[in-house]
């Protein structure tokens, strides 16, 4: 009896560990043809442009916001006419008006480039990837002097552009949306316009993926890392309602918003494709006091991240062309490692590939189990979706550490799981094994 026992529960830790190690050729393929020698060619192209300022020259073809933006925007529509103009580009733009309180300085139109790769079965639900194209030195108002911006963020754009290269040459079911952003130095103000722009426009948002700043190694405090990246996820939407508040109290979520959802994506696939990396899952918004792109998006109530260098060096941000006491300060292009840039641009590549190939996620999630022995759990189906998969963890752990596959069932019970000592959620897979966002419970078994 003892051995009937044992052989079943190594037979169910085979198929566990089986199950959990099914990749996908096309994710390897994806990595393998990010270009580290484009990524650079982009880099130092944007740098030439001398500044990016989003209040600078926007007549000159060589210099400023103006040249950068319409180069980017010919780079997208390049990449368009290599896969049969399967990108819709376009400028997305909103006015700015002066406030004598801020960054802006006199009345500005924030310009926007935009690439949507429309998916064949879902064309209206969008992952998004986004780069910044502006750029600033010590003074935020100082639109004149030079500021190359070659980290913060050329890396992004550039990492941008080139995901758009290698995605482009795929369908997806669900569209994917490249975007270069504009006015993040003056208040975030291109995120603020794109993300009005989809909301007037409908878009199902999946989720966005900011990269800002990709291309740094040596951070000022002397560590040198090329493996580790950091995943910036708010810990739940500042849209929930009231009564989402106050259930968080009995039922657990604190760390289990749609933000934080997509960074335990992003770090699944990347130790599942990526395992020499090491995604680092920092619980905030965005770095002390500072802020990102992906912020209005939340503001908005949509699920975004920022992706970016686990180690910066603050005499390359925002500084003006110097040297003192030694130090050469100003973010120049010889402090760009593109080895990394690329590790990073393949880690947003095969991300958004993979929420791309998958079915939607469950609509709702219910879960039960108060005072039994078992954890309960009902989802909406989802058409599209071959099967789902249960996830719980340790309400301590960050991330999804069991499993459990299921087929052609939309309720389960996990018998033995009690459902107080873990955190639960539940994700559609698709065909071909790519699985959407999981989705913690936001319902209760009646």
């Amino acid at each position: 009896m003892q051995n009937t026992i044992l052989r079943s529960f190594v037979f169910l830790m085979l198929s566990t560990l089986c199950l959990s190690a099914q990749t996908n050729q096309k994710i390897y393929d994806v990595i393998d043809a990010v270009s580290e020698e484009r990524l650079e060619s982009d880099v130092k192209t944007l740098v030439e442009f001398g500044t990016r300022h989003t209040l600078s020259d926007t007549v000159s073809e060589t210099r400023g916001i103006g040249a950068a933006r319409r180069w980017v925007k010919k780079e997208f529509e390049s990449i368009s006419s290599d896969c049969n103009n399967c990108l819709n580009v376009f400028y997305q733009k909103n006015k700015v008006e002066k406030d004598d309180n801020s960054r802006i300085t006199r009345d500005v139109m924030v310009v926007n480039v935009v690439a949507v790769q429309k998916g064949t079965k879902y064309p209206n639900r969008y992952i998004i990837m986004s780069g910044d194209i502006d750029s600033r030195v010590s003074d935020p108002n100082d639109f004149t002097s030079d500021a190359p911006g070659a980290n913060d963020n050329a890396t992004g754009m550039a990492g941008t552009m080139e995901a758009a290269r290698v995605l482009s040459q795929y369908q997806f079911e669900n569209s994917i949306v490249y975007i270069g952003l504009s006015g993040e130095e003056q208040g975030l103000y291109g995120g603020k316009g794109l993300a009005e722009y989809a909301k007037e426009s409908n878009w199902e948002i999946i989720g966005v993926l900011n990269n800002d700043m990709i291309g740094n190694i040596k951070g000022v405090d002397g560590v040198i890392d090329n493996r580790t990246f950091r995943i910036f996820s708010e810990p739940v939407p500042p849209t929930e309602t009231e009564q989402q508040r106050n259930a968080r109290r009995f039922y657990g979520g604190e760390v289990d918003g749609i933000s934080r959802q997509l960074a335990r994506y992003v770090h699944k696939t990347t130790e599942t494709y990526m395992p020499e990396m090491n995604p680092m899952m920092v619980y905030r918004l965005d770095r002390f006091g500072r802020g990102g792109h992906h912020r209005p998006f939340n503001d908005a109530g949509f699920s975004g991240i920022r992706i970016m260098e686990a180690h910066e060096n603050y005499t390359q941000q925002h500084q003006d062309i110097r040297t003192e006491n030694g130090i050469d300060y100003g973010d120049t292009f010889e402090h760009v490692n593109f080895s990394y840039v690329k590790k990073l641009t393949a880690v947003n590549a095969i991300a958004m590939a993979s929420i791309a190939s998958a079915p939607p996620a469950p609509s709702e999630v219910a879960i039960g189990g108060i005072v039994e022995p078992s954890a309960k759990l009902k989802w909406t189906p989802v058409e599209g979706a071959k099967g789902y998969k249960i996830y719980w963890r340790d309400t301590t752990s960050p991330t999804w550490d069991y499993s459990r596959y299921v087929e052609d069932v939309n309720e389960f019970t996990l018998e033995g799981i009690v459902i107080d000592n873990f955190f639960f959620g539940v994700a559609s897979v698709g065909e071909d094994g790519f699985e959407s966002v999981v989705v913690f419970p936001n319902a209760i078994l009646k």
